[in-house]
């Protein structure tokens, strides 16, 4: 085997093993503004979030997220404070296939979600 055979069948290789752990699907909003919602429908479940200005230079963050399998289930609700430079993870009680990231950086206020699942 040639050194350029090598050297291709080392990157299919990387690229199969890498598209075996990614996630299935990844979606990512952004705002910037206080009461600017944003919406993601990738995963298990529809999510609307905004952010309000808080005490000091915090950003309350209320995310409403509904299953997308039960549109008649009660949502349920994630209220967060993010200051500057926060970022947090998490997944949904029930909705194990999918992990969200809410991040602040300055005025921006990021959502996103990956999901194991596809919807």
């Amino acid at each position: 085997m040639s050194r350029l055979s090598r050297i291709a069948a080392a990157a299919l290789a990387a690229a199969s093993l890498a598209a075996l752990t990614l996630p299935a699907t990844a979606e990512e909003v952004a705002t910037s503004r206080p009461l600017a919602a944003a919406s993601l429908h990738e995963g298990p479940l529809d999510m609307v979030a905004y952010f309000i200005e808080g005490e000091g230079d915090v950003y309350e963050v209320t995310a409403t997220f509904a299953p997308r399998a039960a549109p008649y289930a009660e949502p349920m609700r994630v209220v967060m404070a993010l200051r500057d430079g926060d970022k947090a993870r998490f997944a949904m009680p029930g909705f194990r296939g999918a992990t969200y990231a809410f991040a602040r950086a300055g005025d921006r206020v990021t959502y996103g979600v990956e999901s194991w699942e596809r919807t």
